[in-house]
């Protein structure tokens, strides 16, 4: 989803060439959350009018008025834009800046087409007396731009973020008739009381020079901090206030995510919900904000410290970032265990014996809530869990538990499954869930996400940056963490203490047998090679591997963009059958589980039909699967039935990988797709 960057210096020189490649660079760190357009916006040298687009004369300024910029299309676009309109203005990109504050921000169309006029920042017209870069939906905003169009306001945007800066002049200028001064805050604060719906705001205004404020409700967004003087670099629990009050030279940073800050600083804070945070004179300032007081609370939060290194949002040696975090996966799911899986049972600190395990042991049912691939891990992992725990399991989409208000009791546990942490759906379930007294827990690979600070208990992943839009490493480590989970709520019951154990050490040799299917690469090419052409792909599993079918036709469909479906392979003879002919290509996936005799039925019936067969099985069952040697098999390590699917989905990632790159597609950033999908 839309991508916000923010970048103050404070005390210290930076020219605005350096200002300009550091708001770049954090729109490249955001890319992969998807976008369409993207735009920033900076300082002029002196307060005159620095609007191409306008030349009406400028309102008074206490500071330098905005240089704005915004393209269509990819941020070298924007880049080259740039550069190209300060050649054509005569802008100094050698001019120093003390203080200075540049915003900058990645767009995904949801409101009006990619265009320049689309882009953000969003300007409050003519002058651009307020600036503003946002994330998320204004449900409202129709509304407020009826109300503003009334009191004399034009829109040149199709967005409904257009409407924020104009309430903010609307606010402005109301107040200065009547009452004479307002501060930044306060000016922001009202434009909060009149705004409904999802979003993280980012608010620049030359009324204010040198100040930035954020805002949000419901979507992320990160402050970083960096003091340049070193001495307080590495130590959490400072209050934030206390810490940046100083005077010392700083820099500090606004961001969506963490991945644009981790190569300027690791001390950050989480803003959270309804929480106004002020930089004014190189401070940081947080207020809470509250529909029912007129003035808001001060509030004292602390740094916490970014177990990140920047290597980790590199490629590498790579050519891509999807092929990297497929390759990755013997090294993540090592992190995912590491100290948590021990010869004599599961040890899951995020779900204390006491506080929480027993709750969840106790419940009437576990709910399984998530979307795309993260319901599908949740998919994977059900029957295991049923079996270890002797709970019901149900799987809810959450976007559907929504509209259909399906009933959630207190005795039930809700697990909410969620690679970033911050999926609108998921989010919303949460509270949904939260509202009917359901314990909740959450899985999430994103620390200090608004999940894992939401519910009541959960587990970390631990899978490591995820870059790439198509989830490959989050996926296998979620079913690993869930698997773990099973394993800690059955640990109370002897009838499965064998079961238990034997599991335990697969996933202590999981890692090797994941390196061992990854020397499939080779193989998996070729066959992408002779598939470039189809137009449709089907995938048949059942048991432990249905949720593999549908994850891995999830896989082709999202970035190679081509046609596939996952399917049920006891539901084939009821429609699907239909389909199937010499060219249509079908994978089934035919490993060792209690259901391999029914698969090799399903194989034989499609091959009757002369189907174009490719499938999977384990090792050394090449000729019970496919006697004739009719079709081609792809032999993969056999390993206990319930990690199977971590084995199966590999070669699958890297067909679709293979055939993104061989179709010519953007394998990372995939055709409409982001990473984080903060709307609903």
């Amino acid at each position: 989803m839309c991508g916000i960057f923010a970048y103050l210096n404070y005390n210290v020189s930076r020219e605005r060439r350096y200002i300009l490649e550091v708001l770049f660079n954090g729109l490249r760190r955001l890319e992969y959350r998807g976008y369409d357009s993207s735009g920033i916006a900076v300082d002029a040298d002196v307060p005159s009018c620095a609007s191409s687009s306008s030349s009406t004369a400028v309102p008074a300024y206490a500071g330098a008025s905005p240089l704005v910029f915004r393209q269509e299309g990819k941020i070298e676009n924007l880049v080259r834009s740039v550069y190209s309109e300060v050649d054509e203005k005569d802008v100094n990109l050698d001019a120093a800046f003390n203080v200075h504050a540049g915003i900058a921000h990645t767009r995904w169309a949801t409101h009006g087409v990619p265009a320049p006029r689309n882009s953000h920042p969003q300007s409050s017209g003519a002058g651009d007396e307020f600036l503003v870069v946002h994330n998320g939906i204004i449900t409202n905003y129709e509304v407020l731009k009826e109300t503003l169009i009334r009191h004399g306001f034009t829109f040149e945007s199709d967005t409904d973020t257009e409407v924020i800066p104009k309430l903010a002049k609307f606010v402005f200028d109301k107040a200065h008739d009547e009452e004479g001064d307002v501060t930044f805050s306060q000016v922001v604060m009202e434009v909060m009381r009149q705004l409904e719906g999802a979003y993280a705001l980012i608010f620049k205004s030359p009324h204010y020079p040198n100040e930035l404020i954020a805002c949000k409700r419901g979507s992320t967004l990160i402050l970083g901090v960096n003091e340049l003087s070193g001495q307080n670099s590495g130590k959490p629990f400072h209050d934030v206030k206390a810490l940046t009050t100083n005077g010392k030279p700083k820099e500090l940073f606004f961001s969506s995510d963490l991945f644009a800050i981790v190569e300027h600083t690791k001390n950050y804070l989480a803003i959270e919900d309804d929480e106004i945070v002020h930089i004014k004179d190189g401070s940081v300032s947080i207020l809470k904000f509250d529909h029912e007081k007129e003035k808001p609370a001060s509030v004292q939060r602390a740094l916490s410290v970014l177990e990140m290194e920047v290597e980790q949002i590199k490629k590498g040696s790579y050519d891509h970032f999807m092929q990297k975090e497929i390759h990755e996966q013997p090294h993540s799911l090592t992190t995912t265990m590491r100290g948590r899986v021990k010869d004599s049972g599961v040890l899951l600190g995020g779900l204390k014996e006491k506080e929480y395990l027993k709750t969840i042991r106790r419940s009437r049912r576990l709910v399984f809530i998530g979307c795309g691939t993260s319901y599908n891990a949740a998919l994977a992992a059900r029957p295991f869990v049923e079996e270890l725990t002797g709970i019901p399991v149900t799987m809810e989409v959450a976007s559907d538990l929504l509209d259909r208000q399906g009933p959630i009791y207190r005795e039930d546990t809700a697990v909410f499954v969620s690679q970033s942490g911050e999926t609108a759906d998921t989010l919303l379930a949460l509270d949904y869930a939260l509202e009917n007294g359901a314990l909740c827990v959450g899985i999430t690979n994103t620390v200090g996400s608004t999940l894992s600070r939401r519910t009541h208990c959960g587990v970390h992943i631990n899978a490591g940056c995820e870059i790439g839009v198509a989830s490959t490493k989050a996926y296998t480590s979620q079913i690993v963490v869930m698997v773990m989970v099973a394993l800690a709520v059955g640990s109370d019951q002897i009838s499965t203490q064998v079961r238990r154990q034997a599991i335990i050490s697969g996933l202590s040799n999981l890692p090797s047998n994941v390196s061992e299917v990854l020397k499939l690469d080779t193989e998996m090419k070729e066959l992408a090679s002779s598939l470039i052409d189809s137009e449709s792909l089907l995938v048949f599993g059942r048991g432990y591997n249905y949720a593999t079918a549908l994850e891995g036709a999830l896989k082709v469909k999202e970035v190679a963009l081509m046609h596939s479906e996952g399917m049920l392979a006891g539901e084939m003879k009821h429609g699907p059958l239909a389909l199937v002919d010499e060219n249509l290509p079908i994978i089934v996936i035919a490993t060792r589980d209690a259901c391999f005799s029914k698969q090799q039925s399903v194989i034989q019936q499609l091959l009757s039909r002369k189907g174009r067969l490719i499938v999977m099985c384990s090792k050394g069952d090449a000729s019970a699967v496919c006697p004739s040697g009719s079709c081609r098999v792809i032999e993969v390590p056999e390993v206990a039935d319930c990690l199977q699917p971590v084995i199966n989905i590999i070669p699958l990632q890297l067909l679709a990988y293979h055939l993104t790159v061989l179709r010519g597609f953007d394998v990372d950033q995939p055709r409409n797709l982001a990473k984080s999908v903060t709307t609903q």
